[in-house]
């Protein structure tokens, strides 16, 4: 892909990426161990935030990952916290105003519940991320020189790590969000704050368990040209995400 011209940022199309990362090794973390002794003692569980209302009209969505064997969609425990950690590094001015604003707009339609549990030097999607277990999702910055994805007029990827337990299913225990230092400045944060705000929750969603889908009025397509709300897509799949049963 040619480079992102930025002299036309960012009424150029630019171009996002899934990352879904299955995790086949991961550790077992002291959620994993409380879980199991709530399940013991017959304690059910209960949502964090309520359950999302179904959207009134339907649209184009797909799942970034299903249950083997089914359609039914992976995605996080909504009894339980996402927490998330933030690598300030190369963060650019505005950039944790967009990061918190994209949380909270993909919290509201999916009543997924998000914690801010501080700063991290982690990296998001380096080095063994199917041996972070159940630590936190990363969120933070980086250029192609270090993330080689990132490349092209690619501004972002993320997506989650799936722990499969063998009773109930796959489910999302932790991932991350990668920011395009390149793209995310100050200046086009500055001159275009939705449009910039809408590829975080765009990478947000994929987080969540969202893939890209082929209609260009879905803020989930593949690519951006300055689609900045969801469509009817979105919230209808962000809602069967949210609406998950509980571990």
């Amino acid at each position: 892909m040619p480079a992102l011209d930025r002299t036309r940022f960012p009424g150029a199309t630019v171009a996002v990426l899934l990352l879904v990362l299955v995790g086949a090794g991961l550790a077992i973390g002291p959620d994993d161990a409380f879980r199991s002794l709530r399940s013991t003692l017959g304690v059910t569980p209960e949502r964090v935030l309520p359950a999302p209302p179904a959207p009134p009209t339907s649209g184009d969505f797909a799942f970034a990952m299903t249950q083997p064997g089914s359609t039914d969609p992976v995605g996080w425990d909504p009894c339980e916290t996402i927490r998330y950690a933030v690598n300030p590094d190369g963060e650019p001015a505005g950039g944790r105003d967009l990061v918190e604003r994209a949380l909270e707009r993909v919290s509201a339609v999916t009543g997924l519940a998000f914690e801010d549990v501080g700063d991290t030097d982690r990296r998001p999607f380096t080095g063994e991320v199917a041996a972070f277990g159940a630590r936190p999702v990363v969120i933070g910055w980086a250029d192609d020189s270090e993330v080689p994805e990132l490349g092209g007029q690619v501004v972002g990827l993320g997506g989650g790590s799936a722990s499969d337990d063998g009773s109930q299913g796959s489910y999302y225990v932790t991932g991350g969000v990668v920011l395009d230092t390149d793209a995310f400045t100050q200046a086009t944060i500055a001159q275009s704050p939705r449009v910039m705000e809408a590829l975080v929750v765009h990478e947000v969603a994929h987080l969540v368990g969202l893939g890209h889908v082929n209609e260009p009025m879905e803020l989930m397509f593949a690519s951006n040209d300055g689609q900045t709300e969801f469509g009817p897509g979105d919230l209808t799949g962000l809602a069967l995400l949210g609406s998950l049963p509980c571990r």
